[in-house]
């Protein structure tokens, strides 16, 4: 009986140093998280500790996609001569677009791109008579979508190298469009996120914020009072400002790293995706995204992947139809792949409790600035919680 009150202490220490070292492993762990971004320890089951068996200056976290020579022509130990390329063109292709291709990698080369096809269709060897093609990257996968491949393939830590990724589509005319004035623009004026603009041949412009304007070297913004989504100078978002379409994207390296975590690994098309670009432009997206007028592309609008219509395959679609239209179907997919990721946004904001709107704040700084006295209702609420957790843990 004597020893009671002597366990009890003990099981009162042995309780403290549980939850103290508990806790010291959620905050390591978090740490780890922001450190170590590329790699969603909690997500894969993999802890920060698999590489301690390593001598820490022996592991190279980065890599590109250079080609690398299986040998050296000189006797010496030479240094290979590695290419001068810091940027990357990455466009989903398919045979029959082949000479429209050529005609955009010939622009990108003479700027010493490196030049990455994912090839929808599975014909690599139709390209090898390009004398470009020896050099380029080539990804085979059938009937995938650039978002697909991007995901798969343009890692974050894998591109570093390069200061600007360009993920366009294979069906734009850039006759009045080069890179290397592009990106003189793009990197004076601090865009981030950019597209070029579309000329007035182009066959479909879904939103104005993409047309060209001819007097204009860029623009961040329209002002627009006609059809649905009216762009006024209270416009804070997109479609009217912080906004580039889906099919000629140019995201800076750290523009890249926040948009290949937005994209979703399950939905391929990518659908409602360029909404949300903006919240990965590095700072105020009404300033760090743009449309480059001065190098514009035409959008031809010719719908390849999927196929034309098809002959029915089975005895149950020939009681339906003697054709199946599977751009019919690839529009559905999208449809529904829309829906499901504005349901993940917004329940992803709703859990996010410390999570604030980056254009929603531009606004709230309008209104402090007008009155001093103003205080965030929002602000003062997550502090107050943070202050009651900190109580808690002291």
């Amino acid at each position: 009986m004597k020893q009671l009150p002597f366990m009890g202490i003990i099981c009162t220490v042995m309780l403290f140093i549980v939850y103290r070292t508990t806790n010291y492993q959620f905050r390591q762990t978090e740490i780890d998280k922001r450190l170590n971004p590329f790699y969603p320890w909690k997500d894969t089951g993999v802890v920060s500790t698999t590489l301690d068996s390593l001598p820490r200056g022996i592991i190279q976290a980065r890599s590109d996609l250079e080609l690398k020579p299986l040998w050296s022509k000189s006797s010496s130990k030479s240094k290979v001569n590695v290419s001068s390329s810091h940027n990357l063109l990455a466009i989903p292709v398919g045979i029959k677009q082949k000479s429209n291709v050529d005609d955009i990698v010939q622009k990108f080369l003479s700027e010493n791109f490196t030049i990455m096809l994912f090839h929808y269709d599975g014909n690599v060897d139709g390209w090898r008579d390009l004398e470009w093609s020896k050099k380029a990257i080539h990804i085979v996968a059938h009937n995938q979508t650039k978002w697909w491949f991007a995901k798969r393939f343009l890692h974050p830590a894998v591109v570093s190298l390069y200061d600007y990724i360009f993920l366009w589509d294979e069906d734009l005319g850039v006759e009045n469009f080069h890179p290397g004035r592009y990106l003189k623009i793009v990197k004076s004026e601090g865009l981030e996120i950019s597209q070029p603009a579309l000329g007035p041949n182009s066959t479909e412009i879904h939103h104005k914020i993409t047309a060209r304007v001819r007097t204009n070297k860029f623009h961040r913004r329209i002002w627009d009072v006609r059809g649905s989504a009216k762009c006024t100078e209270d416009s804070k978002g997109p479609p009217c400002t912080g906004f580039v379409e889906g099919m000629a994207p140019v995201f800076s390296r750290s523009a890249w790293h926040c948009a290949w975590h937005l994209i979703q690994n399950d939905l391929i098309h990518g659908w409602g995706m360029d909404m949300k670009l903006g919240y990965c432009a590095q700072g105020d997206p009404s300033k760090n995204v743009g449309v480059v007028d001065s190098e514009y592309i035409v959008h031809k609008g010719i719908q390849t992947l999927g196929g034309a219509s098809r002959k029915a395959s089975s005895p149950e679609e020939l009681t339906k139809k003697h054709t199946v239209d599977m751009r019919v179907e690839v529009r559905r997919q999208s449809t529904s792949e829309l829906q499901i990721f504005k349901k993940r946004w917004e329940q992803a904001v709703e859990e996010d409790k410390d999570w604030v709107d980056p254009f929603i704040r531009k606004q709230r700084q309008a209104v402090q600035d007008d009155d001093k006295n103003w205080v965030d209702p929002l602000t003062r609420k997550r502090k107050r919680t943070r202050q009651q957790n900190q109580r808690l843990h002291i």
